[in-house]
């Protein structure tokens, strides 16, 4: 078993590396933060970073080998999601 090495500190990205290593535009990357459908992300002072452990946990629920695969764990497009409860709330913006 490979343990992690316990002097070796965690890898962050800034957006540009972390779209870049997702495949993403930086652009995208920065929609999905707003609407809180990306990966996990920190901030450091002004700075965003990711962790390049939860850039690959949020890629992998994507993950299927077929296009009959359930879509469980499906990573959602960067635009702004309602859920049933939300619609009926009321709220400032229309959805």
């Amino acid at each position: 078993m490979v343990e992690k090495a316990a002097n070796i500190p965690p890898r962050y990205l800034r957006t540009q590396e972390a779209a870049r290593l997702l495949g993403l535009s930086e652009r995208t990357l920065e929609k999905h933060r707003t609407y809180g459908t990306g990966p996990t992300y920190r901030k450091l002072g002004g700075r965003v970073v990711y962790s390049v452990e939860d850039l690959q946990g949020w890629a992998d629920r994507g993950l299927v080998t077929s296009t009959s695969d359930p879509r469980g764990g499906t990573v959602l497009p960067a635009k702004r999601h309602t859920s049933p409860s939300s619609a009926t709330a009321g709220g400032r913006f229309p959805r």
